[in-house]
């Protein structure tokens, strides 16, 4: 049972289920989840990731890598400084969360003696923004001054483009094999204004989608079978790739690769919420308070970035990525026995396989290098995809 909502979250969220529940009235009394998530997520002064809410770390809904511990971003900075002494530049980051790999990026590397010329941020989150303004504001100011925030992505770019985690809060399409066809999931009102999920006649789009999902897998989908497409990815990628001039794209994501993410017996697809550190699988419930979604298809990915010009460099999962880029060598080197012990366990939180490190991979697209960056070494699951 997900906890109750405060007094100013239940305000939070019945104003944004009006605004939604005027756009599915506009729209004819059925609304497609993408743009449900959408509006969840991104809706001006309304949306998870638009509004003041607190998202990150134990007070928040939920804890990423860089969060967890400084060792996932020192092992980071291993594979940035390769690829900053290669194509020079920049580091931009796509929504940089609580500010904190930032930090922990610049100190690293600046250890390492490759600080990039700018560190820029390019974050839709007002809250976060803020929050990334004080813990950088409080480096040194030789690193502080080299941290610049955007407002939309530059026309040209040189060095790394990091996305932690950026992915699969893309709002995306859900279907419904039924009949052999494909159907759109999306959502009506109930006799009270509740939401419900309700499916429609696809569009020639998700159709098309559809269609080519069936060629690749080489097989139909279950009768029944509810999953998710996300057909912004392509465009996201290909956004990047034309800013991207000599340099990498780096992704950090949990997601599968296309065979593994509609695979027969996943009959419900990878949708996922996040409220106060719970984990659950109703969208439509705490809207504008709860954070949605989907594991990220990392084949549809692999294609678009080839699509758009850019090398598949590398792909692994966390745990080896950080294995490869010398984590076992971070926490040996700790100053006695219970800081040793410490990371450790932060470690082990970020490499286990019950943990992050299998469910999350790292994918290095590039462009113009003449290697691939560092932390591929140990594994590469490019055949795969």
């Amino acid at each position: 049972m997900l906890p109750p909502l405060s007094e100013d979250e239940q305000r939070h969220c019945d104003a944004l289920a009006g605004l939604i529940r005027a756009a599915v009235q506009a729209a004819g009394g059925w609304l497609s989840f993408e743009r449900f998530m959408d509006m969840a997520l991104y809706a001006p002064g309304l949306g998870y990731y638009s509004a003041g809410a607190r998202k990150l770390g134990p007070g928040g809904d939920f804890v990423t890598a860089p969060q967890m511990s400084a060792l996932f971003s020192r092992c980071l900075a291993r594979s940035c400084a390769g690829i900053l002494r290669a194509a020079g530049g920049q580091v931009l980051e796509l929504g940089a969360g609580t500010g904190r790999m930032a930090a922990d990026l610049l100190r690293e590397l600046e250890l390492l003696g490759v600080l990039p010329e700018r560190y820029a941020i390019l974050e839709v989150s007002a809250e976060l923004a803020q929050r990334q303004r004080q813990l950088l504001g409080a480096l040194p100011p030789r690193l502080a001054g080299r941290v610049e925030w955007l407002d939309r992505l530059p026309q040209t770019f040189a060095g790394i483009v990091l996305a932690n985690e950026v992915a699969d809060a893309l709002p995306c399409r859900r279907f419904l094999s039924a009949g052999g066809a494909v159907r759109e999931l999306g959502v009506s009102l109930g006799t009270g204004g509740e939401f419900l999920e309700r499916d429609a006649p696809a569009d020639a789009a998700l159709t098309a989608a559809y269609a080519q999902l069936v060629a690749e897998l080489g097989t139909a989908l279950p009768e029944g079978y509810r999953s998710e497409l996300s057909l912004r990815v392509g465009p996201w990628v290909a956004s990047l790739a034309d800013c991207l001039g000599r340099g990498a794209l780096l992704l950090f994501d949990y997601g599968l690769t296309q065979r593994h993410y509609y695979h027969p017996q996943r009959t419900h697809g990878t949708l996922r919420c996040h409220f106060r550190q719970r984990a659950h699988d109703d969208p439509y419930v705490n809207v504008g308070v709860q954070d949605i979604t989907a594991w990220v298809d990392f084949t549809r990915v692999a294609h678009a970035a080839v699509a758009a010009g850019l090398e598949l460099a590398g792909f692994a999962t966390q745990a080896a990525f950080l294995l490869a880029t010398g984590i076992e060598e971070r926490v040996a080197e700790a100053d006695g026995e219970v800081e040793r012990a410490r990371l450790s366990g932060e470690a082990r939180r970020l490499i286990m396989p019950e943990e992050m490190g299998e469910a999350f991979k790292v994918m290095a697209l590039t462009r113009g290098l003449d290697a691939p960056p560092e932390g591929f070494a140990l594994q590469d699951l490019r055949d795969r995809l």
